[in-house]
């Protein structure tokens, strides 16, 4: 898909010089917080588990420049879009935009490993470092970080909590999932 490219996004766009707009949207598992500013979707929070919503105080409350985030997300939860297609400016370090754009490769209803990861961004050692940048992904659901589990099969790590997780692997494929719960 490719949308993590600078070349996707406007050059003028600056995290320091525009704002930041948010809101809260309902979803199934929770009020999510999406964040971004007019042009690009940066931020989405969940309502529990160790990567919690939060909402800087500088951030502006808009609903606006977040329609489309939204519809496509109601779509994705409805169970009709597999595959978003939204303007994203996720801030990382190079290795993390490499494995951020990785995981945008994972196929709806399909799972992978660290460690498949880590071969697909040429640096097979790393499944490690693969892992915490999958934990370090600020834009979960639409950048596919569900999508990685345990080498084994096993559900391991999530920022929303396993069973948010497990929520979402099984509205993408309720057939491929065995993990033993």
């Amino acid at each position: 898909m490719g949308i993590l490219h600078r070349e996707n996004y406007p050059r003028r766009i600056s995290l320091s010089t525009t704002p930041t707009f948010y809101h809260r949207h309902p979803s199934p598992i929770g009020e999510l917080v999406i964040a971004g500013n007019s042009e690009a979707l940066s931020y989405i929070g969940f309502p529990s588990g160790n990567r919690q919503a939060t909402v800087k105080s500088t951030w502006e409350r808009c609903q606006e420049p977040f329609k489309e985030v939204c519809r496509q997300l109601d779509l994705y939860f409805a169970g009709s879009l597999t595959r978003f297609d939204l303007p994203l400016l996720p801030v990382g370090t190079p290795f993390q935009q490499r494995v951020w754009q990785a995981l945008l490769d994972i196929p709806y209803g399909e799972t992978t490993s660290y460690g498949k990861i880590a071969e697909t961004i040429a640096q097979p050692t790393a499944s490690r470092a693969v892992g915490n940048a999958n934990g370090s992904n600020p834009i979960p659901i639409i950048i596919p970080c569900h999508r990685v589990i345990g080498q084994d099969g096993t559900l391991i790590g999530f920022g929303g909590g396993l069973p948010v997780k497990r929520y979402l692997l099984q509205l993408e494929d309720k057939e491929q999932l065995s993990f033993g719960f």
